[in-house]
């Protein structure tokens, strides 16, 4: 028990104080765990609090309506999980009469929820044994254990989730859980870890065979792929032409404005470019360039450009997702972030100086 009690006494004296950690309400640990899924408990604890002030109940997330569920999201990317919590929600309020599940098995047949959320919440919730996986879990039993087999392969999850539950500390998983995230969080981190003072560090594999920086293995991900978006801006009468995106893309059901993709980045004076615009704005479209940004996706690297347009032609009974809005409306709907820093920028920057 070596390895379990070190943890243990290493969290109990180095944890954070984190609000999640002190309840075992089901829904609001579950929050907690969707909201923090591959996001920086920095990042996530405003988006955290936000949530729980506007649904404090899961009836009162069921009731909500998507755009403002995704508006509270704004800025957290993966916008599915919002999406996939709002439908969660609803299904707890109609199957579980507004009580959610604090058990594994009922909890992963849940929207959104997998093999390592449903353990996290059923035991933090409940104390069922089931050892939770996240990286911070990979990462430590990686290079302790000095495991070679990549952690993002079939065999490595399997490999990697039979030991986590080998070692899971029955008479406290709650407690076990906390202590070996929490030490993968702070003190095991991937970059430059503090070896010299881990209480792990005498019998680390990965650190008494300088592999620290080697483990865990990782299969490489395919290459990123480059998309070029072209936004254009109306601007009339104190309102701003905006787009509900669609289904099949990303930002699904996010707000953008009218836009032309292209297959390469092109000068807003491109006579091949301005012909493109023309074909679809009309052909006596007059746009000026404001200006550039580049923003990463996790498969995805997009290169906007943004442009003032003019002198334009839109069949509106053809494009029923364009619609007119004002500033304060738009403020309400929920944008991608790229938009959202744009429109700060653009419509707001006298306000901001």
């Amino acid at each position: 028990m070596t390895f379990q009690n070190e943890l243990i006494n290493w969290y109990l004296i180095n944890k954070r104080d984190l609000p999640w950690r002190h309840t075992k309400d089901a829904y609001t640990i579950w929050l907690s765990e969707v909201i923090l899924q591959q996001t920086r408990v920095e990042q996530g604890l405003p988006y955290f609090n936000r949530f729980l002030e506007n649904f404090p109940t899961v009836a009162d997330f069921a009731n909500a309506t998507e755009a403002k569920v995704l508006k509270l999201w704004q800025g957290l990317g993966y916008y599915s999980r919002g999406r996939n919590m709002h439908a969660t929600a609803q299904i707890v309020v109609k199957d579980y009469h507004g009580i959610f599940p604090n058990l594994h098995d009922e909890l992963i047949k849940l929207k959104g929820i997998g093999e390592y959320t449903a353990a996290a919440i059923s035991s933090f919730s409940s104390g069922e044994a089931r050892a939770v996986v996240d990286g911070n879990v990979f990462r430590v039993l990686s290079r302790f254990y000095g495991l070679t087999t990549p952690i993002n392969s079939p065999g490595g999850k399997k490999e990697f989730y039979a030991l986590a539950n080998d070692l899971l500390y029955k008479q406290d998983p709650a407690l076990y859980n906390q202590a070996i995230m929490e030490f993968g969080a702070m003190q095991c981190k991937p970059k430059s870890p503090n070896c010299s003072v881990c209480p792990l560090s005498q019998e680390c594999y990965a650190f008494n065979h300088g592999q620290v920086n080697v483990l865990p293995v990782k299969i490489r991900k395919a290459e990123q792929k480059h998309r070029h978006i072209n936004y254009f801006v109306c601007f009339e009468d104190e309102k701003v032409l905006i787009r509900e995106r669609q289904a099949g893309d990303i930002w699904q059901h996010l707000y953008d404005f009218p836009s032309v993709e292209t297959t390469e980045e092109y000068e807003w004076s491109d006579s091949s470019f301005i012909d493109r615009v023309k074909s679809v704005f009309g052909s006596k479209a007059d746009f000026t360039f404001i200006s550039a940004k580049k923003h990463i996706l996790t498969h995805q690297i997009i290169h906007v450009q943004f442009f003032a347009l003019k002198n334009y032609i839109f069949n509106f009974n053809k494009q029923k997702e364009l619609n007119w809005v004002s500033l304060s409306k738009l403020d309400e709907l929920p944008q991608p972030k790229v938009i959202h820093d744009f429109v700060l920028e653009y419509f707001y920057k006298d306000k901001m100086e």
